[in-house]
């Protein structure tokens, strides 16, 4: 099977932007990803598309897809729009992978938009709820950050994880994110201050939980047969892994843990040749701290039950064995949802050009990205790394 490259990535700003619109806070991104292509780029030469958003306030609802590309010039390329919940562009850069693997396409632009600031409270509650199970959470008045207050609970009291150790995860992705000019919270915070904030759902405080955003990201995948034309510095999409699960966190057979999360790394993990360790960052889906946490447990970074001691000890900072979340996360950098996975994209992508400013690992290889829908009701993985130099004889 052809390997698939990744050899442009960019994105907007993530914030509130009222003078913005979908469309146009998409063009700033296809553009970004565009001008990242190291030999150029020529839009004339997308052959697909694939485009994440979950429609947050109803706008445009129906062909997004083709209401965003057309808006950026790719007139009459076949668009497909995605909707995973959260994990919306990250499964629209797998369908990107996808096209590209099978021989139907030598490029495809994947990428995702959402905004989310010109809505009461309870609207974007209404419209965040609709990716949970509908009959018995959201319209029993479960929100989000109730649902993963149950998992925090549950690894509180299974595992001993404590509030400090969430909090921690804010302090590290607000330290990246304040590195990162597109981060929407792009400030440092204390311990004390991710320990002090008020309760939005007990256990979970609002330096637990991540902003709503506007914004959009874009990648652009190619074959083997034309990456040349692009880049002499290729990026290979080495591993791609999928899973779902019963939407309901209830449903499942544990509170603890993320199967879908589970899933989607084994196959991706299988697909790349490669174990957890061989990793050198990775971006995860931490829309409350305790996902991170889990995270860390469900892609093998850590044993099950370990995560907070594993953030205690430093591996994940910035300098650690494994930085996460450099970008910030969505904790920092922000979660607008149809172009959270594809953002993720974007980071990889800027970290295995070296072009990551101030966050930049050393030297990295080889990356992850971790993508997912609802509280785990969809997960995506991908595994990027940079293609080996060949040293002459």
């Amino acid at each position: 099977m052809p390997d698939a490259y990744l050899v442009g990535a960019g994105q907007s700003d993530y914030g509130a932007f009222p003078d913005e619109s979908y469309r146009s806070l998409f063009r700033t991104a296809f553009e970004a990803a565009a001008e990242s292509v190291p030999e150029g780029f020529d839009k004339d030469a997308v052959d697909e598309a694939f485009i994440g958003t979950l429609g947050v306030g109803g706008r445009q609802l129906g062909l997004s897809g083709p209401a965003v590309t057309e808006h950026v010039g790719l007139d009459g390329v076949p668009c497909t729009r995605v909707e995973n919940a959260c994990a919306a562009s990250g499964f629209a850069v797998r369908q990107a992978v996808q096209a590209v693997k099978s021989g139907m396409a030598d490029v495809v632009l994947a990428g995702g938009f959402e905004v989310m600031s010109d809505m009461s409270s309870d609207a974007t509650k209404y419209w965040l709820g609709v990716s949970g199970e509908t009959e018995w959470e959201r319209l029993s008045g479960t929100t989000f950050s109730g649902v993963y207050a149950q998992m925090a609970s549950a690894h509180m009291d299974r595992y001993g994880t404590t509030g400090e150790q969430l909090s921690r995860v804010a302090v590290k992705n607000h330290a990246n994110g304040a590195k990162n000019p597109h981060a929407q919270l792009g400030f440092e915070c204390s311990l004390d201050d991710a320990q002090s904030a008020p309760m939005v759902a007990d256990p979970l405080n609002l330096y637990h939980c991540c902003p709503t955003s506007d914004g959009a990201a874009c990648a652009l995948v190619v074959s083997e047969a034309v990456v040349d034309d692009y880049t002499d510095d290729p990026i290979r999409v080495a591993g791609v892994g999928a899973g779902s699960d019963n939407v309901g966190l209830f449903d499942r057979e544990t509170y603890t843990a993320v199967p879908a999360s589970q899933r989607a790394a084994e196959r991706a993990y299988e697909m790349a040749g490669i174990e957890p360790t061989d990793l050198d960052f990775a971006e995860v889906h931490d829309c409350f701290a305790i996902a991170e946490l889990l995270a860390y447990e469900d892609l093998g970074f850590c044993e099950r039950g370990e995560s907070g001691s594993f953030i205690e000890s430093g591996a994940t900072e910035l300098d650690g064995e494994l930085p996460v979340n450099t970008s910030g996360g969505l904790k920092s950098k922000g979660h607008p949802i149809g172009a959270t996975g594809a953002g993720q994209v974007v980071e990889a992508f800027k970290q295995l050009s070296g072009k990551a400013g101030d966050r930049q690992v050393d030297s990295p290889h080889r990356g992850l990205t971790h993508n997912v829908g609802g509280s785990g009701g969809a997960a995506i993985v991908h595994v990027f790394e940079k293609e080996q130099e060949v040293s002459a004889p």
